[in-house]
């Protein structure tokens, strides 16, 4: 398995992602996740629609949280672009945290029990067992057509560079 130590930090100290990182162009892989409700979930469940996925290391954190509210609200208003978030949190955090905040217009899943999102993503940091923060644009084709990783986990995304690709796309 392909291993990049150059692209993220995590707290100013290089860590290393797992799996080989997906890159615009190329046909988004499917993946499977759990949803909240422990149901599972797959990428292709959603295909014919463009799809943003906000990747986070954990609700739990102000970050992630605040990067959860921000697509909850973008997609509030989005017609034709679903949001989903995915981070390693446990499916009844992930519960916890929207009902907490009013979560209620993006899909949240949990890629902790097979890492499955993160090791096809490239996204899975080996040594913290968390997902680098990250948006991923995919088109109606399952297209990749945007891709951010986020070089210091504790810093924001670039939200509208990510929103207008996704617009365009429409």
């Amino acid at each position: 398995m392909k291993r990049n130590s150059d692209l993220v930090t995590f707290g100013g100290k290089p860590v290393t992602l797992m799996g080989r990182l997906v890159k615009p162009g190329q046909t988004a892989k499917n993946f499977f996740a759990v949803k909240e409700n422990l149901q599972p979930f797959s990428l292709s469940e959603n295909s014919n629609q463009v799809r943003i996925i906000s990747v986070v290391p954990s609700v739990d954190t102000d970050i992630c949280a605040q990067q959860t509210r921000r697509f909850n609200e973008e997609a509030a208003a989005l017609k034709d672009i679903q949001v989903i978030t995915i981070s390693c949190d446990l499916p009844f955090a992930l519960k916890r945290f929207c009902a907490a905040e009013g979560i209620d217009s993006i899909v949240t899943v949990s890629d902790h029990k097979d890492k499955d999102f993160g090791v096809k993503y490239g996204l899975l940091i080996e040594e913290l067992g968390l997902l680098a923060r990250a948006i991923v644009v995919v088109d109606k084709q399952d297209v990749v057509q945007y891709v951010e990783v986020v070089p210091e986990i504790a810093e924001h995304p670039d939200y509208e560079k990510a929103l207008e690709t996704a617009k365009a796309l429409i």
